[in-house]
């Protein structure tokens, strides 16, 4: 006669069935549409946990090392069980003092899904040989709400015995809490680890390189100037300053109306040839009209001017090292009429 129990009940198996060798654990419920249920195995120590991760028997691993618990898989087997898992007593390891059975609901937290929401729940034993039902436990659906997994009922040795008991023992955390307390490693369901920091690559220091130089250009004066052109002082103001490179001395900014100055920065130094318009060349015999300036130079004939440019007298020279432009072995040469006459092609301030 088969035995009913409540939870926490537990009965003898060797003294239901004397001679027991092998049993059928049956496990059976009723759920809706979208409900997977697994049941499974756990073969557990004097601890109370598995002496390895292949003592666990489940879908994934439906034979025990030693063969003693076979999972019959998820078909169609016969009575009212929806799964069941077969025990060889004589064959299980002296090392094994129970044999737990929990029931967990496949992705329940995800889906929503409890052991409140399943019906007629139960777990039998059945002696293999003589295909009676020994003991029955019907879990009560109505002290159930948010658990994901369960243990039905489980095996244990008592001395020479095999006895049942009736746990009914829910899970909120599934088979993580499963895990946590019969030490099942590949079920443990481990927290997501704190993220690596990532440190970002060094930032090269910025190098603020200059620019290249621009091409120089002359400063534009703005507003009127007192200043007449350097080189003619009939263009009128001198409004832009340039460099001027002399034949004789070092370059210096001047003062030059627009024309001269464009003229000046697209001639090579020394040399400027202003234009023939206000500007007298060397074919121009009457030399340099122009007030403060000396005659033209007419009276050394075997001395050839260069470019129409004008012979450096010696107020000239005197004024032009005052300005730091030439030497005095140049001021020397220009007293000697015997040198070489110097001509510049330029003009420059009184």
């Amino acid at each position: 006669m088969s035995v009913s129990l409540t939870k926490g009940g537990n009965v003898s198996l060797s003294k239901q069935a004397p001679g027991l060798t092998a049993v059928t654990v049956g496990l059976g419920w009723q759920a809706g549409t979208g409900y997977e249920l697994d049941a499974s195995a756990l073969l557990c120590d004097q601890s109370g946990k598995v002496l390895s991760e292949e003592h666990f028997v489940f879908f994934n691993n439906l034979t025990s090392p030693d063969g003693s618990v076979r999972h019959a898989g998820s078909g169609s087997p016969a009575g009212a069980d929806d799964q069941q898992i077969h025990v060889d007593l004589t064959r299980v390891s002296a090392q094994v003092e129970k044999i737990a059975f929990p029931v967990s609901l496949y992705e329940g937290a995800s889906r929503g899904q409890t052991f409140g929401q399943v019906h007629r729940a139960h777990i039998r034993v059945v002696d293999r040989d003589r295909g009676t039902e020994l003991v029955r436990y019907d879990l009560a659906a109505g002290g159930l709400s948010s658990e994901t997994a369960l243990v039905f009922g489980e095996l244990y040795r008592h001395g020479a015995e095999w006895k049942f008991r009736a746990v009914g023992q829910g899970y909120a955390s599934g088979l993580a809490g499963i895990a946590t307390d019969y030490g099942v490693d590949v079920l443990r369901e481990t927290a997501p680890a704190d993220p690596v920091p990532v440190t970002p690559p060094p930032v090269p220091p910025t190098v603020v390189s200059s620019p290249p130089p621009a091409l120089a250009e002359s400063p534009q004066s703005s507003g009127s100037s007192s200043v007449t052109c350097f080189f003619d002082p009939n263009h009128g103001p001198g409004m832009t300053t340039v460099t001027w490179s002399p034949q004789w001395g070092v370059p210096r900014p001047v003062q030059a109306c627009g024309g001269c100055a464009q003229r000046l920065q697209t001639t090579a130094p020394p040399f400027y040839a202003p234009p023939q318009q206000g500007y007298p060349q060397a074919t121009a015999p009457q030399g340099y009209p122009q007030q403060g300036y000396g005659q033209p130079y007419q009276d050394h004939h075997d001395h050839q001017q260069q470019g129409g440019g004008r012979r450096f007298g010696a107020g000239a020279l005197i004024g032009a090292g005052a300005a730091g432009l030439i030497g005095g072995a140049l001021l020397n040469e220009a007293f000697d009429d015997d040198e070489p006459d110097v001509v510049v092609n330029n003009y420059y301030e009184d």
